[in-house]
């Protein structure tokens, strides 16, 4: 699939996550806006995955690290056959299935259970490890936030894959500048982060994480070295009045934030 195509679905994923948070009235709308981009490229790209067969041991894995955005996660998984589409109106419904953070157990296509931020990466480390040690061909993925590179068990993880050798895995770091309450810049800013990733001994690539054209060649690129990705993207993106705004890291639009949003996401369909 090509980059217009990719961007076509994003605008539609978009869309759709715009009105089950609306409905909810729950969501982490402005991360999930800035990463629907980078999950568009990979589960309509560049995942070896099938909906038929959401546990074939030949699968490509990835690892949602920021759980909290997972109703973009739901949506992207909808949209690829794992769910049916309708079932995205359930979210944060009685008896559903599709909670605040994604769980293995229950909705296909998730691979690990992720909300405590720092965890993904470490699972994912040992995933592709797994993939060594038996001789598996598959390639793991794991998106992670900015401000959850704080946590300092992602560090030990990023040692442990070099030190392992892990060029089968992906690392990409939603580099959106915002965490809850407050801006990277303003907490424990480790940015820039390429120099620090190198360091450990990864590969590090720098793009426009809201740019089809810079997301797909960075996810398909293949070395000798684990690779971090630094997408640097956007909160809140495609939405005039939460783009880059702190405050939009888990908010509800009102009625008539939902309808500006909604015709500014809709033109561009």
């Amino acid at each position: 699939m090509q980059p217009n195509d990719l961007d076509r679905i994003a605008r539609q994923i978009r869309l759709r996550d715009l009105q089950a948070v609306f409905e909810a009235g729950a969501g982490h709308i402005g991360g999930e806006m800035s990463a629907i981009d980078i999950l568009t490229a990979l589960y309509f790209r560049v995942l070896r995955i099938s909906p038929d067969q959401p546990k074939h041991p030949d699968r490509d894995r990835f690892v949602l690290s920021k759980g909290h955005v997972a109703l973009a996660l739901y949506v992207t998984l909808a949209k690829r056959g794992f769910l049916p589409e309708e079932e995205i109106g359930t979210f944060l419904k009685p008896h559903s299935r599709l909670n605040g953070h994604p769980n293995c157990t229950k909705v296909p296509g998730v691979e690990t259970n992720t909300g405590p931020l720092g965890h993904g990466l470490p699972v994912a480390v040992g995933m592709a490890k797994a993939a060594k040690l038996t001789g598996a061909e598959y390639h793991t993925y794991v998106l992670t936030g900015d401000g959850e590179m704080q946590e300092g068990s992602n560090w030990e993880a990023i040692a442990a894959a070099a030190q392992f050798g892990l060029d089968n895995l992906t690392l990409i770091i939603d580099h959106n500048r915002f965490q809850q309450g407050a801006t990277l810049k303003d907490t424990n800013n480790l940015a820039p982060f390429p120099a620090k990733l190198e360091a450990f001994g990864w590969d590090a690539t720098e793009i426009n994480g809201n740019d089809m054209d810079e997301i797909v060649p960075a996810l398909e690129r293949r070395g000798n070295r684990p690779h971090a990705i630094v997408a640097h993207t956007n909160k809140g993106h495609g939405i005039s009045f939460m783009q880059d705004k702190v405050d939009w890291h888990h908010k509800v639009p009102n009625a008539e934030q939902y309808q500006i949003a909604l015709a500014e996401l809709s033109e561009t369909l």
